[in-house]
């Protein structure tokens, strides 16, 4: 198993344990990944960090003064 983190600027738009789409963004020397529909969005992973899985499973949604965190793990 295998979690990352990701950035949700509003409170709501995903519940722990919902199964959630990814889609893989590519920069120049790295990568980065968005919940569909834009609903947060991961940092940067170089090339050997990259995701494998298109879903995963929200496992917690954590919020702090920076706002809302999602962690979700994935099957790899």
């Amino acid at each position: 198993m295998r979690q990352m983190e990701f950035k949700m600027e509003r409170e709501n738009l995903v519940s722990e344990g919902d199964e959630v789409t990814i889609t893989e963004g590519i920069l120049p020397s790295a990568y980065y990944y968005t919940i569909n529909p834009a609903v947060a969005m991961s940092g940067n992973y170089v090339f050997r960090e990259r995701l494998k899985s298109d879903h995963g499973i929200v496992r917690e949604i954590k919020h702090n003064d920076k706002g809302y965190y999602v962690v979700v793990e994935f099957d790899e």
